[in-house]
């Protein structure tokens, strides 16, 4: 991590020297200390960068005040407020979000990412109709980017707009073959439907492709065990939860778009007693620390 440019106390001692000294027998003139905007900027840029880095490690109430600073030292530069913004969003700062990113916006009308972060802000705060048409008019610029149509997919999704959403998800994978989470969700969509084998293909997919990935993992688990796979499902369960343990949250796998149908079986399976024993494990054990949030 590059070294942290103390950019508050520097800025504290320029003020202090811009003052007016104290008068003796005659009156000073004030000296207004002249200040290098690109020397600012580099500044800011480096605060950037170090805040994106805590951000990258879930460093967010460290990473904020850094971008706020940056954000200030930087203003014309697009990638400050965007990283600001989502910052902000993390922590919920929705109002302030909104405007930092209509900042980038104003600086760079044509970054794509900025109009995916608005989608995001208007996503989180329920309004789907006004993150749809963020995703649409970011995809024209970025047509090609898998989270881009994925988030698209989703909003389509929480509008009920089902088969458009499996449209999207379907045309993010063929973006990046990799891409699980759009495989996720289309086995979200099987279940609900009924269509439980479906529901399983697209999420053993998924944990073909990432076998570290709890989120597929857990439904598929629940999805044998329901159906009649016990023993498997119970192993790939106990899994799942070792890997992330906030999947035993209901109102997190919620948030992720589980619905009513996967919500009631993942209830069952979870007051298991192998499962409930999974649970305890990790914070049990001295050999297996528990895994920082990933979100």
């Amino acid at each position: 991590m590059p070294k942290h440019v103390r950019l508050i106390s520097f800025l504290m001692v320029c003020s202090l020297w811009s003052m007016p000294k104290a008068a003796n027998a005659q009156a000073l003139i004030p000296h207004t200390l002249q200040l290098d905007p690109t020397k600012l900027e580099k500044q800011g840029l480096s605060l950037a960068q170090e805040a994106a880095q805590l951000a990258q490690f879930q460093q967010v109430e460290l990473a904020l005040p850094r971008a706020r600073l940056a954000s200030q030292l930087a203003p014309g530069n697009d990638k400050v407020w965007l990283l600001l913004g989502g910052l902000q969003l993390q922590t919920k700062e929705f109002d302030a979000a909104i405007a930092s990113l209509k900042k980038a916006q104003s600086i760079n009308p044509k970054n794509g990412d900025i109009l995916f972060a608005l989608g995001s802000a208007n996503f989180q705060q329920k309004n789907y109709q006004a993150a749809l048409v963020n995703y649409q008019e970011g995809l024209k610029l970025k047509p090609n980017d898998p989270e881009g149509l994925f988030n698209l997919g989703n909003a389509y999704f929480m509008l009920g707009r089902l088969p458009d959403a499996i449209a999207q998800y379907n045309t993010a994978v063929s973006k990046d073959k990799k891409f699980w989470p759009a495989l996720n969700n289309i086995g979200l969509i099987n279940y609900e439907q009924g269509d439980i084998p479906g529901a399983i293909k697209q999420w053993q997919s998924a944990v073909t492709i990432d076998k570290q990935a709890a989120e597929p993992l857990l439904a598929l688990a629940v999805a044998l065990y329901t159906k009649g796979d016990r023993q498997q499902g119970l192993t790939l369960g106990e899994t799942a939860l070792r890997i992330d343990s906030r999947y035993a949250n209901l109102d997190f796998l919620k948030e992720n778009l589980w619905g009513d149908r996967l919500l009631s079986d993942t209830k069952k399976f979870l007051e298991l007693p192998r499962i409930q024993a999974a649970l305890q494990q990790p914070a049990n054990s001295s050999s297996a620390p528990r895994q920082q949030p990933t979100q």
